[in-house]
C-alpha cells in the first residue's frame, strides 16, 4: 500500500504488507521488511535497513548523514532498525561514519518524539528513549535501558544493560549495568524496580547489591576491584558477572556513587 503522493525509488526493496503514507520519501538502496508502516512525511534515506513490523512516525528521518564535519557522503554506511521497533514523530537516526559500518537500533525499541540517535551507535533490544533524548556518536546502550526525556549522552559513552537514566541528565561517563543515574553522572543505586519486573532472582539481586557497594561506593579503583571480584563467587552469578565485566573495558571512566 503506497500512497500516490509518496516517492519511492525503483530499486528500494519493499517487503509484503508494507504501508507507505502520503508524502513519504524512500531513497534508493533501502530495505523495508514485511508489515512495516511509514506514516506521512517520513524520510528513509539511502543505506537504511528497516526490519519487520517497524512503525515509522510522521517526520521521522532514518539514515540521515552523520553530523560529522569530516564525513564523506560517498562512504557506504548504514542505519539498521530492528524488528518491532517504533519511532515516534520527528525521531532521527543517523547512518554510520565508518566504511561498511552501521548505526544499529535493536529489536522492539521505542524512540519517542524528537529523540536522536547519532552515528555509529548500537542500541540493544527494548531500549526506550523518551522525548528529546539525545544520544551522541559511537554510544552503546545495553538492552532494557531507559533514557529519560531531554537527557544527553556524550559520544563514545557506554550505558550498561537495564540502566535507568533520569530526565535532563547529562551523561559523560560510562554507566554500570542495572543502575539508576540522574543529573550529571550521579548514581542513585540499583534499578531494583527494573530487575524485579524482569523477574531476576532474589539471590542475584543481593549479589548485585554487594557488587555495587564494593565497586562503586567503597573502592578507589573500580577496575581493579571488579577484576578481583570476578575471580570469586560472583563469577557464577550471571547478572553479577555481567556487572563486573562491564568495568574491564571503556575509555571515558565510570560514574561512581556519590552517597551510600
Amino acid at each position: 500500500m503506497i500512497h500516490a503522493t509518496a516517492i519511492v525509488a525503483p530499486d528500494a526493496r519493499i517487503g509484503e504488507n508494507v504501508e507507505i503514507g502520503p508524502y513519504v520519501v524512500v531513497e534508493g538502496d533501502v530495505e523495508i521488511g514485511d508489515g512495516s508502516k511509514l506514516d506521512s512525511h517520513a524520510i528513509v534515506k539511502s543505506g537504511s535497513r528497516i526490519g519487520k513490523d517497524v512503525s515509522v512516525g510522521n517526520y521521522v528521518v532514518i539514515g540521515g548523514l552523520p553530523q560529522d564535519l569530516g564525513f564523506d557522503p560517498a562512504t557506504p554506511t548504514y542505519a539498521i532498525i530492528g524488528d518491532g521497533t517504533e519511532l515516534r514523530e520527528g525521531a532521527t537516526v543517523n547512518r554510520a561514519t565508518q566504511r561498511e559500518g552501521a548505526t544499529v537500533i535493536g529489536e522492539n525499541c521505542y524512540l519517542m518524539a524528537q529523540s536522536h540517535v547519532g552515528h555509529d551507535c548500537i542500541l540493544g533490544e527494548r531500549v526506550v528513549l523518551a522525548n528529546v533524548a539525545m544520544v551522541g556518536g559511537f554510544v552503546q546502550i545495553g538492552r532494557f535501558s531507559f533514557i529519560g526525556g531531554g537527557a544527553g549522552i556524550h559520544q563514545h559513552n557506554r550505558i550498561g544493560e537495564g540502566v535507568m537514566i533520569g530526565g535532563n541528565a547529562a551523561i559523560t561517563l560510562d554507566i554500570a549495568p542495572f543502575t539508576i543515574v540522574a543529573d550529571r553522572n550521579e548514581l542513585y543505586g540499583l534499578n531494583l524496580v527494573g530487575l524485579r519486573r524482569r523477574k531476576v532472582p532474589r539471590d542475584s539481586i543481593q549479589a548485585l547489591k554487594n557488587c555495587y557497594k564494593d565497586v562503586l561506593v567503597e573502592s578507589s579503583n573500580v577496575k581493579e576491584r571488579a577484576s578481583e571480584m570476578l575471580q570469586g563467587e560472583y563469577s557464577d552469578i550471571e547478572e553479577a558477572r555481567h556487572f563486573l565485566e562491564f568495568f574491564q573495558s571503556g575509555k571515558r571512566g565510570f560514574a561512581k556513587a556519590t552517597r551510600s
